[in-house]
């Protein structure tokens, strides 16, 4: 059997406070000014895109809305129409960055039994998928294979958002912008 190496997750994997310094990483994570540090790779008025810290496969992202809450029922039409639309941008990112075969995307509502780790932040995530993809290493081993490092993922994908019709691109280090500021963060919980 061969082994499969990734020593730079380590510090990940064994942390013991998954996010010590914040109540809801969702929340925090769009209002830090270091956008590549964070992952957050586009955004437009009500929600953001996130690389996955821990992907199922190169491009899996997470549109997340800033306003704080796992029940989908209680967005605002004005937020769920951004979310549905950044999900559009991000598909359309995907395809051109990665020119993957086809996606996997989903919310996990309420938790454990969804799958979802943060339950009281909805997020959906997005997973590029190609042909042949599908291994045995999650289902024998509880292993990931991660076949690209999450720098060069996030500058693949900056750049299918960059390549967006009225995309607002400061540097490569600052998530592409879609409207007019950056969102509120969260409302009150």
């Amino acid at each position: 059997m061969e082994q499969v190496f990734a020593p730079w997750r380590i510090e990940w994997v064994e942390r013991e406070e998954k996010n010590p310094d914040v109540d809801c990483v969702f929340c925090a994570l769009p209002e830090r000014d270091d956008d590549r540090a964070h992952r957050v790779v586009a955004r437009n008025d009500h929600a953001y895109v996130l690389l996955n810290n821990a992907p199922y496969s190169p491009g899996h992202v997470m549109v997340i809305p800033y306003q704080h809450t796992g029940d989908y029922r209680a967005l605002p039409e004005e937020v769920l129409l951004a979310h549905a639309r950044l999900k559009q941008r991000t598909f359309d990112a995907l395809e051109a960055s990665l020119d993957p075969d086809a996606f996997n995307a989903g919310l996990n509502l309420g938790g454990g039994p969804a799958g979802g780790s943060i339950e009281d932040h909805l997020h959906t995530h997005v997973v590029p998928r190609w042909e042949g993809d599908t291994n045995f290493m999650p289902v024998v081993s509880d292993t990931q294979v991660i076949v690209e490092g999450l720098e060069d993922t996030y500058d693949r994908v900056h750049e299918g958002f960059a390549a967006q019709d009225d995309a607002t691109v400061v540097d490569d280090d600052t998530a592409v912008s879609f409207g007019t500021e950056r969102g509120s963060n969260c409302r009150e919980r």
